[in-house]
């Protein structure tokens, strides 16, 4: 049985920072493409970033380019999400989601296994 557990969600002040984890179990990372989605209290579930099976390949929403960085490391089946210089509209619950075996994408429909969430919260 494949699971994902994020971890690393919190409290921070706007302008601050966070790292995200999401560790997969029951399975090796290998193969899958990951990608991180967030879903704030009234609003749709949107994709945030995405990175392929092999690292190679990665994409953002444009809300967060420059602000957020996604990476893997496989060996510890694991997948980050950095995200640096938060804004109060970047608070929601964050998810983790995987999908075997596809080039990276952010279409939340393409994903088959996802985490239960952390929720990100920016607040002076």
């Amino acid at each position: 049985q494949l699971q994902l557990v994020e971890s690393g969600g919190g409290l921070v002040h706007p302008g601050g920072s966070l790292k995200l984890s999401c560790v997969l179990s029951g399975f090796t990372l290998d193969h899958y493409a990951m990608a991180w989605f967030r879903q704030a209290p009234g609003k749709e579930r949107e994709g945030v970033s995405c990175i392929s099976s092999n690292g190679g390949s990665t994409n953002y929403a444009d809300s967060v380019k420059g602000r957020f960085t996604i990476s893997r490391d496989n060996a510890k089946n694991t997948v980050y999400l950095q995200m640096n210089s938060l804004k109060p509209e970047d608070t929601a619950v964050y998810y983790c989601a995987a999908a075997f075996e596809i080039a990276a994408t952010m279409e939340a429909y393409e994903y088959d296994y996802w985490g239960q969430g952390t929720q990100v919260t920016v607040s002076s």
